[in-house]
C-alpha cells in the first residue's frame, strides 16, 4: 500500500449521508461508463467496473455501506446490461452466474477494504501513542521538576486523546462523580493517579486503561527513580564538600588558631616576670593586642564563612554609596593615607545592598593587595558601565600565577608564596566572593606575572 493510499486510509470516517449519496453516484457513473465499453466487452463481462466504487465507498464509509453499494451495483447490472435489459429477469442462466459472481466479488472487495482500512486506523493510533510516549518521556525524564512537568504531560495527554481535560496527580487521589481516577503502580508501589472525566465512551476509556496506562507508568516509575537518583547524587555531593570543608577548616583552627593563642599565653607569662622594664612591658602589652585581634578576625572570618556555606547570608537591601562604602573599608583596614589612591566617578548611582557585605569584601580586598604590593600604593577605582558598577583595586607586585587564579576564591587555599612570610588563613576572597554574590555581584582577578594584580568587583544598579 502506498504512502498516499495509507495517508487517506487514516482519514476520519465522513458522515452517512454523504456515503449513501456517492454510492448512488458511484453505481450511476459506472452504469452509463459500461455503455461505451460494450462495444468492445461482451456485457456481461463488465460488471467488474462496479468494483470501483465498491471499493471507494467502503474505503471510506466501512463494510456496511460497501454491501449497500455491491448490491446496488447487482442490481443496476442486471436492469441495464444484462439481457433482457430493462426487467429485473435473466433469459441465460450463464448470466445468473456472472451477477453471483460479481456479487461476491463485490462483497469480498468491500470486506477487504474494511480491514485494510482498519488496520490503518489500528497502526495510526499505535504511532499516535508511540509518538505520545517519546513526548512524555523527554518531559518526564530530561526536565529537573517532576511535578512541574506533569501538568504539561498531561495536557499533551488530553490533546493526543482528544479528551476534555486530564490531570497527572502524584499519590492516591480518589475519583468522584464528575472524574475518574485511575491507578498508576509500580508493582504493589502506588506512583500516582491519572485523573480523566467520567462518562467517556468505552473505546476511549479501554484505550486509555489497555494502552495509556502502562506506558505511563513505566515512565512515571522511571522519573521517579531518576529523581531519587539526582537527590541521592546531591546529598552525596553536600556530604563530601562538608567533609572536605571540616578537614580544611581542622586544619586551619589547629595551626592558625594556635599562633595567636600562644603568642598571647606566652606573653601573658612574661608580663609576670619581676623586674620587666616598662619599653618590655609595652611590647609585650602590643603583641597580646595584635595577636587577639588577629584571633578574633579569625574566629570572625570563620564565622562569616560558615553563614555563607549554609546559605545564611540574606542581605538587607539598602540604598548605599559606593564612595562611602569603599572610605569605610579604607578605614576598617587602616591604610594610611600614602598607601591607596582613589578615584571614584562623579555622580555615581548608587546600588541597593546590604552595606556592610560589600564594606567587608572590599576590606579584605584591600587588605590583601596592600600585603602583596610591594609597599606602593593601591589604586582603587570605581566607575558605572551600563546597569553595572565596576571597582577595581589594582596592586603592583609579584601577581598571581595564570594556575591560581581560578582557586584563590577557593576556602582554605593559600598562594604558594606568602609575602613578608605571611600566611593567612585563606578566608579573606573566599569571604569576598561570598557577599558579593550575595548582592548580586561578580569578583574575579586580573594578573600578569610580575605586573601585579587587579580584583575586579562588579555590581548591579537597581533604579531608584
Amino acid at each position: 500500500m502506498t504512502a498516499s493510499r495509507a495517508a487517506v486510509l487514516r482519514g476520519s470516517r465522513p458522515s452517512t449521508p454523504a456515503g449513501l449519496a456517492v454510492a448512488l453516484l458511484a453505481v450511476v457513473v459506472c452504469t452509463a461508463l459500461i455503455y461505451p465499453l460494450r462495444t468492445i466487452a461482451p456485457a456481461v463481462s463488465l460488471g467488474v467496473v462496479y468494483l470501483l466504487g465498491v471499493l471507494v465507498v467502503s474505503t471510506f464509509w466501512g463494510l456496511g455501506l460497501g454491501i449497500v453499494t455491491a448490491v446496488a451495483s447487482a442490481i443496476a447490472f442486471n436492469f441495464f446490461h444484462i439481457n433482457p435489459t430493462g426487467r429485473f429477469t435473466i433469459a441465460d442462466s450463464r448470466n445468473w452466474v456472472a451477477l453471483v459472481t460479481f456479487l461476491v466479488v463485490a462483497v469480498a472487495a468491500s470486506t477487504l477494504a474494511q480491514l485494510a482500512r482498519a488496520r490503518a486506523d489500528e497502526a495510526e493510533a499505535r504511532r499516535q501513542e508511540a509518538d505520545l510516549a517519546a513526548e512524555t518521556a523527554r518531559m518526564l525524564l530530561r526536565g529537573d521538576d517532576l511535578r512541574g512537568s506533569l501538568p504539561m504531560v498531561a495536557r499533551r495527554l488530553a490533546q493526543a486523546l482528544d479528551l476534555p481535560s486530564a490531570a497527572i496527580e502524584l499519590g492516591d487521589v480518589a475519583g468522584d462523580e464528575r472524574r475518574l481516577a485511575l491507578a498508576l503502580s509500580d508493582g504493589d508501589r502506588r506512583l500516582g493517579t491519572l485523573v480523566v472525566p467520567a462518562g467517556l465512551p468505552e473505546p476511549a476509556l479501554s484505550r486509555v486503561r489497555e494502552r495509556i496506562v502502562p506506558s505511563l507508568e513505566a515512565l512515571l516509575a522511571a522519573a521517579l527513580e531518576r529523581e531519587e537518583l539526582q537527590r541521592e547524587v546531591v546529598e552525596t555531593s553536600a556530604l563530601r564538600r562538608s567533609d572536605v570543608l571540616k578537614t580544611a577548616l581542622l586544619r586551619a583552627v589547629s595551626h592558625d588558631l594556635r599562633s595567636p593563642l600562644t603568642a598571647i599565653l606566652t606573653a601573658a607569662g612574661a608580663l609576670s616576670s619581676p623586674g620587666l622594664a616598662r619599653a618590655e612591658h609595652d611590647e609585650l602589652v602590643a603583641d597580646i593586642d595584635q595577636s587577639a585581634h588577629r584571633l578574633s578576625r579569625l574566629v570572625d572570618d570563620l564565622l562569616d564563612l560558615s553563614r555563607l556555606e549554609a546559605r545564611e547570608v540574606e542581605p538587607r537591601r539598602e540604598w548605599s554609596s559606593v564612595e562611602e562604602v569603599l572610605l569605610a573599608a579604607v578605614d576598617d583596614v587602616g591604610l594610611a593615607p600614602e598607601q591607596y589612591a582613589l578615584a571614584i566617578a562623579t555622580e555615581l548611582p548608587l546600588i541597593r545592598a546590604d552595606a556592610a557585605q560589600p564594606e567587608r569584601a572590599f576590606a579584605n580586598l584591600l587588605e590583601n593587595s596592600a600585603r602583596y604590593s610591594g609597599g606602593h600604593p593601591v589604586s582603587v577605582r570605581a566607575r558605572a558601565v551600563g546597569a553595572r558598577i565596576f571597582v577595581r583595586i589594582v596592586a603592583r607586585g609579584p601577581g598571581v600565577p595564570a594556575a591560581e587564579r581560578a582557586r584563590i576564591f577557593e576556602p582554605f587555599h593559600r598562594a604558594p608564596g606568602a609575602a613578608n612570610g605571611h600566611r593567612g588563613s585563606g578566608l579573606g576572597l573566599a569571604i569576598v566572593r561570598g557577599f558579593v554574590e550575595a548582592n548580586g555581584g561578580r569578583v574575579w582577578v586580573e594578573s600578569l606575572p610580575g605586573q601585579g594584580s587587579t580584583f575586579v568587583v562588579e555590581l548591579p544598579i537597581d533604579a531608584p
